[in-house]
């Protein structure tokens, strides 16, 4: 007996909410939806602007307004920090409207979906190859967009965050004597992250790899270009000299040459030779 009121008792309570959701679905013209959803949106209820705009695209599709609220559904989710929402999204409104006049905006809020979930060099960095990629797509496509400025910075900041990734690696491989590994992963440095702020280190790591593998000429072409880039600007220009001068099979040649003749032989080997 007990059994059965509690099944009466659920299906009760599922007719009501049936009754209910029913009740409060959300009708109205293409304009109402939309001045409905903008005034959520102001309100920072987003979820309600979600909800409205969503009713928006489906109950009038062909509508003007549907495109429009299909881009504040994206700002929205942003905003509500449904981030893997505003990529998908992003993802269905480039594929639907090639032609959009602020395409690159859609562009830009698919980056920093990303972007805003950048982790710490230590961890994955899936997020940080993604907004590089959007980030990147937008300033080729969009060069003259208000948005491309912006998306430049960042481009930055994530080739930099991942070059900071790929110097971790490779030192750890060095510390740990695999110095073929470590090469290769400041090599990656050099191809793919010219932008970043890690090469003021760099050369410097790179040589010290070189010389543990026995390659001295390569060593110091690497320390030419430290050099020749950044001449006297850190405390990693200081160490490039004190492994230069330590190199055994260079150091006569470079013995009683100061700093910059040294530095530009080595510039000269690598451009001219």
């Amino acid at each position: 007996m007990k059994k059965q009121i509690l099944v009466l008792s659920l299906f009760a309570v599922l007719a009501a909410c049936a009754g209910s959701k029913e009740s409060k679905e959300i009708i109205g013209t293409d304009v109402s939806l939309y001045n409905q959803g903008m005034d959520a949106l102001q309100g920072k209820k987003y979820s309600k602007a979600i909800n409205l705009f969503e009713e928006l695209d489906r109950q009038h599709p062909y509508s003007s307004y549907a495109q429009k609220g299909h881009v504040m559904t994206i700002f929205a989710k942003f905003e509500n920090e449904d981030y893997d929402e505003v990529i998908f999204e992003a993802d269905a409104f480039i594929q639907e409207n090639v032609g959009f006049k602020n395409l690159a905006y859609i562009y830009y809020l698919k980056g920093l979906a990303d972007y805003y979930r950048i982790s710490d060099p230590k961890r994955d960095q899936g997020h940080t190859k993604n907004a590089l990629a959007t980030f990147q797509a937008l300033v080729n496509r969009f060069p003259d967009s208000k948005y491309a400025e912006e998306a430049e910075q960042k481009i930055i900041l994530c080739q930099d965050h991942l070059a900071s990734k790929e110097m971790e690696v490779g030192r750890y491989y060095q510390s740990t004597g695999n110095m073929l590994a470590a090469a290769n992963r400041f090599q990656t440095v050099v191809n793919e992250y010219q932008r970043s702020s890690q090469h003021l280190k760099l050369y410097t790591v790179i040589a010290e790899v070189y010389t543990a593998l026995g390659l001295n000429d390569e060593a110091v072409r690497a320390l030419s270009i430290l050099g020749y880039n950044y001449s006297g600007q850190s405390v990693w220009y200081e160490k490039g000299y004190d492994l230069l001068t330590n190199i055994d099979d260079h150091e006569r040649k470079y013995k009683d040459q100061d700093w910059y003749q040294k530095f530009t032989k080595g510039v000269n080997k690598v451009f001219y030779n």
